[in-house]
């Protein structure tokens, strides 16, 4: 069946893939994002410029879609907006959550959607389930939830520090940082690969006042990632392993993205997306996962190198008073 479906966003990481995915389903599409850049739409989708501050967003939900799918709502005022501006006025509001907001510390290291919503360490994540709680007390807007883990398409899956200085770190043949030994393992999933059965939940009765994850169904360890970067980038890696929380000592802004999210082993029972959307495959090669990520990495680095910042300085201390431990 096909739907008119408004995609807030359109353009980023996992949103363009969903996108093209939904134009392939036969949907009618509209995108409304800022217009800051260039990326190609596919044919026929409507391109509408404008922000969710604009008094021209509260008459897009004029246009009533089937579907609007949120990728751009971060906070609970942003939530109460959109509760306001699409009740009555679309038949699925789909948010965009993230699988962050799973319980950290965590007690097992299998992901479902019965796992509890508490995030003590990132903000980021509490004010993503402080939209799911908004969108759960309500019983007006008819929603769907949704929980991408760490999805990749042009950006690096880099565990510590600014991604581009990481890998040109690399590529100069110096260590990275890895939180702990580097064995926890983590989960990446490629945005096409997301974007399947994202848009199979779309209309789709089975997916309405309810959540779920989507990720592929193995993982790897930071050792494994880091490696595959390298290997893509056509350079040796060398590893240097910190623990976490002597990291977050020198740099604590640095506890959100490590101890809320990625110094966990992090694994997903995808069963029930599965019994709703059907199933799909996701790539478990991570050389594969990597490849389109490594093409834009390539692209970003042919621009001169910036002067040495003052984070890589900081990356040197760290890994020279580590490797000073016990000598």
């Amino acid at each position: 069946m096909a739907l008119s479906v408004l995609y807030i966003g359109g353009t980023g990481q996992i949103s363009l893939p969903c996108v093209e995915a939904s134009v392939r389903a036969g949907h009618k599409v509209t995108v409304l994002n800022r217009g800051r850049t260039a990326v190609a739409l596919p044919a026929g989708v409507e391109a509408r410029v404008g922000d969710m501050d604009d008094a021209a967003y509260r008459e897009l939900a004029d246009d009533h879609f089937d579907v609007v799918a949120q990728f751009r709502v971060f906070t609970a005022d942003q939530m109460k907006r959109d509760i306001a501006t699409f009740t009555g006025k679309t038949g699925q509001y789909v948010f965009i959550s993230s699988a962050s907001v799973y319980e950290k510390p965590v007690r097992h290291y299998m992901m479902t959607e019965r796992t509890p919503l508490e995030n003590k360490f990132w903000q980021y994540s509490r004010d993503k389930i402080a939209c799911e709680r908004l969108l759960r007390d309500q019983d007006k807007l008819v929603y769907t939830i949704v929980r991408p883990s760490h999805t990749v398409r042009t950006g690096m899956p880099i565990q510590v520090g600014n991604h581009d200085l990481v890998l040109r770190r690399m590529i100069a043949g110096k260590p990275v940082i890895i939180a702990g030994d580097g064995s926890s393992l983590w989960t990446l999933t490629r945005a096409i690969d997301l974007a399947e059965p994202f848009v199979r939940l779309l209309g789709n009765a089975r997916a309405l006042n309810d959540d779920f994850h989507i990720t592929t169904d193995r993982g790897f360890t930071w050792n494994q990632i880091h490696d595959a970067i390298a290997r893509g980038l056509g350079v040796a890696s060398s590893h240097a392993h910190v623990p976490t929380d002597t990291l977050i000592r020198y740099v604590k802004e640095w506890e959100g993205g490590l101890m809320g999210d990625k110094t966990w082993s992090a694994l997903f029972d995808n069963s029930k997306v599965k019994s709703v959307a059907g199933p799909f495959e996701a790539s478990q090669d991570i050389d594969e996962i990597l490849s389109e990520s490594i093409v834009h990495a390539k692209e970003r680095l042919k621009a001169p190198a910036p002067d040495e910042s003052e984070e890589d300085r900081l990356m040197d201390r760290i890994i020279a008073a580590q490797d000073a431990l016990g000598r």
